[in-house]
């Protein structure tokens, strides 16, 4: 293997963006038919290399070989020639087009559609048949789920011929069993000579997956390790520099009165289905209950409904006190107001607005607090900055500047900047779903901190979690849902994964 022509090789690579050195002299050789990991924190430049190589920038200097061969990629379409595809780690498609539309857009064989259309299809029927990549041609995208819409994007680069596939965190928005699926066909790929690049910051992932890791930090290269000779551990000190508690340290729970209770809550969407069918639970101040279960069987509405942005019908009490499950605020005062804290799910589209400052974000949701409103028309913009600047500080938020764009920051930055946020309020209930999707090793034991130090501050928190492996360590008791439904509820440390996942499947307690 070390004999033979690499499949990429990347030789001094450097890129700046202004004052910031996102890649420093990076060099990585990538062996032909295998799986190559590259690991890193957010920010650490793993996507930016991966932009150069795909022609989305350009590098400021070093050089790009091919088999060998010395290739120019100004561009996307000469990475494409080159033979390289790229699935990003949001999705670009378009949405009111059908799976056979997007997959030949761009790659049509002339002024007339129909040909094309009969071609692809023929070609799709093939590499799905091949790779495990079944997908409904004539579905619409906004009509499938996100574990088919990846294969989509896999479908399009083989499509155009690709040998070398590049995935950036490509299991961030899909369910275990999803990912499970992810990981047969890059297997398939793999046994077909497919070159394949796996950006990612789950060890787990690394370890079950790749042949070689190169990992990243702050800009650059600190080590090439094959994956059969490197450790977890290992490799999470490579990417931080410190060694990184891979569990929660945690002392048990001291459970007080119950802060919030729920009776048979029920959620019915727009097109009549019903999402919650009358649940039932509590949690207790000094405590995490976790939600176990597969994405789209109710956690999402739950979140909504308790966060104040869902209408359901049932009774919610909060420290005793009744919120109308109908209504967006309680007894005239918002949920924030009333002590709820929120952390949602998506921290792009429901807790930051993009486009705007780390401070304006700040104050959102709490923009009529005192210490921000000087009067019914101006607002302490001063006072706002200062406030941020120290929750930025308190949060480890990189850069810690209050006047960056939200999207500026890098998704582990982005999700401390809503923790910041929500957490700093010292809520009575802090509701908090998928804390660390989408974010590296570092952020993440960062995070658990925060969460179990809101606990043992005597504080209620709701977690919602895909990550079963979060849910067992983080959670003092684990509710498992399916289907609108609570299937049963267990003490971590009296359950395992496999009657967890009986559970999320939709086994009864005593079948469980």
């Amino acid at each position: 293997m070390t004999d033979a022509t690499p499949a990429i090789e990347l030789r001094g690579i450097s890129k700046a963006f202004g004052p910031v050195q996102a890649n420093k002299d990076i060099s990585i050789r990538v062996m032909p038919g295998t799986i190559h990991g590259i690991i890193g924190e957010n920010g650490a430049g793993k996507s930016t290399l991966m932009s150069i190589l795909y022609g989305f920038y350009k590098a400021d200097s070093g050089e790009i070989f091919i088999n060998g061969k010395k290739t120019a990629i100004p561009d996307s379409q000469a990475a494409i020639e080159a033979g390289i595809g790229m699935v990003f780690q949001h999705f670009k498609l378009v949405e009111n087009f059908t799976v056979l539309e997007n997959v030949i857009l761009g790659a049509e064989d002339g002024m007339l559609l129909r040909p094309s259309l009969a071609k692809a299809r023929q070609q799709l029927k093939q590499l799905a048949e091949e790779y495990e990549l079944s997908v409904d041609p004539d579905a619409l995208i906004e009509d499938i789920g996100v574990g088919a819409q990846q294969r989509v994007e896999i479908l399009k680069a083989l499509y155009r011929k690709a040998d070398i596939l590049i995935l950036d965190e490509p299991t961030g928005v899909l369910t275990p069993a999803e990912a499970d699926h992810l990981f047969r066909i890059l297997e398939n790929l793999k046994r077909e000579g497919k070159t394949i690049i796996l950006i990612t910051h789950k060890l787990r992932e690394i370890m079950e997956i790749t042949d070689e890791v190169s990992v990243m930090r702050r800009g650059q290269m600190v080590g090439h390790v094959s994956t059969a000779n490197t450790s977890p551990p290992e490799l999470a000190e490579l990417m931080v520099g410190r060694k990184v508690l891979l569990r929660v340290d945690k002392k048990p729970a001291t459970p007080g009165a119950p802060v919030l209770q729920v009776r048979d809550l029920k959620v019915t969407d727009d097109k009549g289905v019903h999402r919650l069918r009358g649940i039932s639970f509590e949690v207790r101040a000094g405590e995490i209950l976790g939600i176990a279960g597969v994405a789209g069987n109710g956690q999402s509405e739950l979140l909504e409904v308790l966060g104040g942005y869902e209408r359901g019908t049932g009774e919610i009490l909060l420290n005793g006190q009744p919120i109308d499950a109908t209504l967006r605020h309680s007894n005239g005062r918002t949920r924030r107001e009333s002590g709820i804290s929120h952390v949602p799910e998506d921290r792009q589209r429901e807790g930051l607005i993009m486009d705007f400052s780390a401070w304006e974000n700040i104050a959102f949701g709490y923009h009529n607090a005192p210490e921000y409103q000087q009067s019914r028309l101006f607002m302490k913009n001063a006072a706002i900055r200062a406030a941020t600047e120290e929750k930025m500080q308190k949060f480890d938020v990189r850069p810690p500047n209050p006047l960056l764009a939200a999207k500026n920051f890098s998704g582990g930055n982005q999700q401390k900047l809503v923790l910041a946020r929500e957490i700093d309020r010292n809520p009575d209930l802090l509701l908090v779903g998928q804390p660390t999707r989408g974010v590296d090793i570092g952020a993440i034991e960062f995070i658990h901190q925060q969460i179990v130090a809101l606990r043992d501050a005597g504080k209620a928190i709701l977690l919602v979690s895909v990550e079963l492996d979060e849910i067992m360590s983080l959670a003092d008791r684990i509710a498992v849902m399916f289907d609108g439904r609570i299937m049963g509820e267990r003490l971590p440390d009296k359950t395992n994964a496999k009657e967890l996942g009986l559970l999320m499947a939709g086994m009864s307690g005593e079948a469980a």
